[in-house]
């Protein structure tokens, strides 16, 4: 045999991945909205943590990895913990069949957050108007939607937040922790 004719086998290597940023929801509240989107049966609640998306599912270039990291990581340092209060349920329909928790207090955190991590390697356009929520049931029956708005209406969630999320989709869909960024900027 010839050794130039021989070419090893390699894996082959993704070019592309997909990732969201996200503050996520603790626990006990974690478990709770996702026992309700699967009760009312939303085909996303075993595979997408309860959360306030920062940044919306993103493909983005493998070798842009180190370079978006860094970004986020500048974009972490310039922004202190806050206090986020959940409270109650809202619902973007008729334009969506969507039922959220609302974000009633870190509002403003979020979307100066947010407004950052869409800059630079990340720089994107949304296809709706940034609107901080925590997603409780979609694609799912009217009737589910009702369930979730009316059965989740009064509740209410206080917890500091002091840093936001990087998931990546795996290959099934679901999403995995990829780094966390601590907020570490002054109080302003």
């Amino acid at each position: 045999m010839n050794d130039d004719t021989f070419v090893p086998r390699s894996r082959s290597v993704p070019e592309q991945t997909v990732i969201g940023i996200v503050v996520p929801v603790p626990e006990p509240w974690a478990q709770l909205l996702v026992d309700w989107r699967s009760k009312v049966g939303d085909p996303q609640a075993g595979m997408v943590p309860p959360h306030v998306t920062l940044l919306p599912p993103t493909e983005v270039a493998v070798a842009e990895r180190t370079a978006i990291s860094a970004h986020l990581a500048e974009v972490a340092r310039c922004h202190p913990p806050f206090e986020m209060h959940l409270s109650g349920t809202g619902t973007f329909s008729p334009v969506s069949d969507v039922v959220f928790v609302t974000v009633a207090k870190g509002i403003g955190n979020c979307e100066l957050i947010a407004t950052d991590v869409r800059r630079g390697p990340l720089a994107r356009t949304l296809a709706f108007p940034y609107h901080p929520h925590v997603t409780v049931a979609h694609d799912v029956p009217a009737d589910m939607l009702e369930l979730a708005y009316s059965g989740l209406s009064d509740l209410s969630a206080a917890f500091p937040v002091e840093s936001f999320t990087e998931f990546e989709q795996t290959p099934s869909g679901a999403w995995a922790v990829a780094r966390e960024y601590r907020l570490t900027g002054r109080p302003r």
